[in-house]
């Protein structure tokens, strides 16, 4: 199947393409900014594993968390002060950066300075934050809601591309199976690629376990190594994690975050996977199973 690739960067920032038969991509970071000081740290460390293995990222991190389930959660950092703060990482380690936006009108700041803008999960659908995200310019990270079915965000996608969107990377977070639980249905890859844009697999809030313990989510971390295995075998072209130094006081996400110490080992398989899977089409050519009618 084609499909467009996509670019992310502007300015002098080191740009990176996303999309078929290129190098996987890694997009991550803390779930929320916690500090100005913590979220250096976490675009070096995370850094210097990408560069060691010599593969291409963007530092992902939100400044305002709008879905959080308790009113006494962790909310975020705010507009003014998360925006300086991704502005002086994208310029200090000269990464392109993502943050979500939940308002239409904060799209207009976030496109500013960030070289993508996310659109959250729940709010897929919403046709005025798909527009504001279109208006940015900037490429957007579209995740796929949990009560969406893949086929369905062509909808959101033409919403998109009608405002005048062209860069747009479709991302699977997990489907609710049951109240509590998500599950991953690999189809989803083929189904989104059918949109015409690249797609990614969201591992750490594919583990989730939405609000099971009461006001917060928890999670099974433990299987993160297993699906991004599985995702990157299914033909992703992006891999976003939430990843973080100290989860168990992490002020976001807490129970989902991947703890870095493992990022390096669950990124050099996906990048040998990634790449064997390239080898195999290149020597055997593009599945060709078809329904015969």
């Amino acid at each position: 199947m084609d499909y467009k690739s996509i670019t992310i960067g502007y300015g002098s920032v080191t740009k990176v393409s996303i999309g078929k038969r290129m190098p996987l991509v890694l997009i991550g970071g803390p779930c929320a900014i916690e500090s100005r000081d913590h979220a250096f740290i976490m675009a070096e460390r995370i850094g210097e594993i990408c560069h060691c293995l010599n593969m291409p990222w963007i530092y992902k991190s939100c400044y305002d968390k709008d879905c959080r389930s308790s009113p006494e959660s962790f909310h975020g950092i705010g507009i003014d002060r998360g925006i300086s703060i991704l502005a002086d990482i994208r310029k200090e380690f000269n990464i392109p950066v993502v943050s979500d936006f939940s308002d239409p009108a904060w799209g207009g700041i976030t496109g500013e300075v960030c070289d993508m803008v996310q659109v959250p999960a729940y709010l897929c659908r919403q046709t005025s934050i798909l527009q504001a995200a279109a208006a940015t310019g900037r490429p957007i990270l579209l995740k796929k809601g949990q009560f969406m079915s893949p086929w369905n965000m062509k909808n959101s996608v033409r919403k998109i591309e009608a405002a005048g969107g062209k860069q747009i990377l479709l991302t699977d977070r997990g489907t609710f199976f049951g109240y509590n639980m998500l599950v991953n249905d690999f189809r989803n890859f083929p189904i989104m690629a059918e949109t015409g844009y690249p797609v990614c697999y969201d591992a750490t809030h594919s583990i989730q376990m939405p609000t099971s313990m009461g006001s917060i989510s928890g999670g099974q971390r433990e299987y993160i190594p297993y699906l991004v295995r599985a995702a990157t075998a299914c033909g992703i072209n992006a891999l976003f994690m939430e990843i973080h130094d100290d989860p168990p006081n992490a002020l976001c996400d807490s129970n989902t975050v991947l703890d870095i110490k493992y990022l390096e080992h669950i990124l050099r398989q996906a990048k040998e996977i990634h790449e064997k899977r390239i080898e195999l089409l290149e020597k055997y050519g593009e599945d060709n199973v078809h329904i015969e009618n």
